[in-house]
């Protein structure tokens, strides 16, 4: 796992929910994972766009945080799956009511993305700064 050089400071709530829940896919792994997507194949299959490496990546710190539980079962071949801790379903309500605002909000943010879109790329740039 990625180390910055600088401490990190962990002195409010927010610091540390986006610690755990902060990657860009964490969230939604939580997500899927609640809904029964267990194998890193089918979480996968379900975010193309990630590679597999970032998903990989964000589901071990999921672990370490104790959010998840990964189960290798010994079998030919082996496969894994993970499932929420008792840690990781007390994040149920948060990421369920981050599902409910995206949905509610989803007409008004589709508007914002095609403004973005039939915007000239300069026009885009200038308003950066």
């Amino acid at each position: 796992m990625y180390e910055k050089k600088m401490p990190k400071e962990f002195n409010c709530g927010f610091s540390i929910i986006m610690e755990i829940i902060g990657g860009k896919w964490k969230s939604y792994l939580l997500f899927m994972i609640s809904t029964g997507v267990r194998r890193p194949n089918e979480l996968h299959k379900k975010v193309p766009s990630a590679t597999r490496r970032a998903l990989n990546l964000q589901l071990r710190e999921l672990e370490f945080h104790g959010i998840v539980k990964r189960v290798i079962y010994p079998e030919l071949p082996p496969h894994v799956e993970y499932y929420l801790t008792e840690f990781g379903e007390s994040l149920l309500p948060v990421i369920q009511e981050m599902d409910r605002w995206g949905s509610r909000h989803a007409d008004n943010f589709k508007m914002l993305m095609e403004q973005k879109e039939k915007r000239p790329a300069n026009m885009a740039l200038a308003n950066v700064s």
